[in-house]
């Protein structure tokens, strides 16, 4: 799937909703809201922090997946075509980083 496809099942599900899309600080603080989901789950996993005994273990893929879905409502809201913006992205890391590190 590409970066257009989430991006239009994103839209769909966001256009089935009078509100629509979030206002631009709410978005941006439900993608830190995710990110600290995110950051959470790995402190339990792998740094010192372990879990409650009644706390659920929450899966790294679908705390991920919460991440693109507002990435791709924040980007839908701002008319940003995300494929586009990660091939500039690419280029800019393969033109910059490609001699960073010893390659295998």
């Amino acid at each position: 799937m590409s970066l257009k496809d989430v991006q239009k099942q994103v839209d769909n599900w966001v256009k089935q909703y009078t509100m629509g899309y979030w206002e631009p600080l709410e978005m941006l603080a439900r993608l830190v809201e995710e990110t600290g989901e995110l950051a959470r789950e790995f402190n339990h996993r792998f740094g010192p922090k372990r879990k409650k005994d009644r706390e659920d273990k929450k899966e790294l893929a679908d705390e991920m997946a919460d991440i693109i879905f507002t990435v791709a409502c924040m980007a839908n809201s701002m008319d940003i075509d995300l494929n586009e913006a990660f091939e500039k992205t690419m280029d800019k890391y393969n033109s910059r980083d490609g001699d960073r590190w010893e390659k295998k």
